[in-house]
């Protein structure tokens, strides 16, 4: 093992422009408590490029830098920097989770038993070669489970069981989902099936409906299509959904569907107020795909709420030894329910190519990459 190994950064200067860049950083000695992993699988999830290319426009994405240091860059439109005013000219490390070999380890009997494991972090940092981490922080995989195949056990599996978990501990007994042939949808819909949740999923293609019915879900409603708000409501009124979660957030789909519930409880009778159904509707809005301005046309009742959902908020509501829990559930279901699938496997120099930014830059279901920052090195 070298003395440094390389990291992705982003950048957002005060000029409006976002640059993407790979540095060398010191590979660290672990503290006691500490291990060393050599990182060779981290997911790009659209909460990665939250950091990775904030709001600049994907169309104004180029190539720079030299050969020796290539750089991405992209224009960040003047209405977005306000939202960059934090992290303006500070170079800000890359990666919410990824998998790999622990290479070093603390003095610690923790540190030490993990030594030779393949293990999965949630920590950020995970677009680099090596990272230290706290021990207790590691979640060891299962014999057999490759770093590729443990790489995204955190954000997309914990948030689609806490999105069932919060409709629980909310009285919902059904629930909405929106960008629903996702990794995470196709996680949420095996979570739902096994478990006799009613689900809605709402998709934009004939293709996504076709895919997640192949995997057992029963209401998929597409919104592409003319009669989609009808057949938004024959859906919530058959299941009876009052909570959504939403991972567009612009436009008018969140008020879609609060109207759609709304409709569903007026078609079991409604309670004849003018003030509309007494029916709690809740809509979370969890995602940014959609960036235009969310807009509510009011035309639900007065029962109704719409709010943020972060997975972050969730586990720290249930607190560390229900998240452990969770962890081992996803750790031992990581073949099966939890399975994550990708379609292209990236190193660390192929990040730095534009065609590739632009490409997982789009967000687009069904097109997830996988970094391994230790490939072709």
């Amino acid at each position: 093992m070298s003395d440094t190994g390389k990291q992705l950064t982003s950048t957002v200067k005060a000029d409006g422009t976002l640059e993407l860049s790979l540095v060398d950083v010191p590979i660290p000695t672990p503290a006691d408590d500490e291990v060393i992993i050599r990182v060779e699988a981290a997911p790009i999830n659209p909460s990665d490029l939250g950091l990775v290319l904030g709001m600049a426009d994907v169309a104004s994405i180029a190539q720079g830098g030299t050969a020796d240091a290539p750089t991405v860059t992209a224009n960040i439109p003047p209405m977005f920097m306000p939202m960059h005013a934090l992290r303006l000219d500070t170079p800000v490390p890359c990666g919410n989770e990824g998998a790999g070999v622990v290479c070093g380890a603390g003095s610690s009997d923790a540190a030490q038993a993990l030594m030779g494991k393949t293990v999965a972090i949630l920590g950020g940092q995970t677009y680099q070669q090596y990272r230290a981490i706290k021990a207790t922080e590691c979640l060891v995989l299962n014999e057999g489970t490759t770093p590729a195949e443990g790489a995204a056990c955190f954000v997309n599996p914990l948030t689609a069981i806490g999105m069932v978990e919060t409709m629980r501990m909310e009285d919902h007994t059904a629930l909405v989902h929106t960008a629903a042939a996702s990794n995470l949808g196709q996680m949420l819909v095996k979570i739902c099936v096994e478990e006799d949740v009613p689900l809605v999923n709402i998709v934009r293609k004939q293709e996504q409906i076709d895919l997640l019915k192949s995997i057992g879900a029963t209401h998929v409603v597409n919104m592409s299509a003319d009669s989609f708000k009808d057949d938004l409501v024959a859906a919530l009124a058959d299941t009876g959904a009052t909570v959504a979660f939403d991972a567009t957030g612009g436009g008018t789909l969140a008020s879609d569907i609060l109207a759609g519930m709304e409709a569903a409880a007026n078609l079991k009778g409604g309670d004849g107020s003018i003030y509309g159904s007494m029916t709690h509707k809740q809509c979370y809005i969890y995602g940014g795909l959609e960036r235009s301005t969310t807009t509510l046309s009011r035309n639900f009742g007065m029962a109704w709420g719409l709010g943020g959902w972060l997975l972050t908020y969730f586990l720290i509501k249930i607190g560390p030894e229900e998240t452990q829990k969770l962890k081992q559930r996803v750790a031992d279901n990581v073949h099966t329910t939890f399975k994550s699938t990708y379609t292209k496997e990236i190193s660390l120099a192929e990040v730095m190519m534009a065609d590739n930014v632009k490409a997982f830059g789009k967000m687009a279901t069904g097109e997830k990459f996988l970094i391994n920052p230790n490939k072709d090195l």
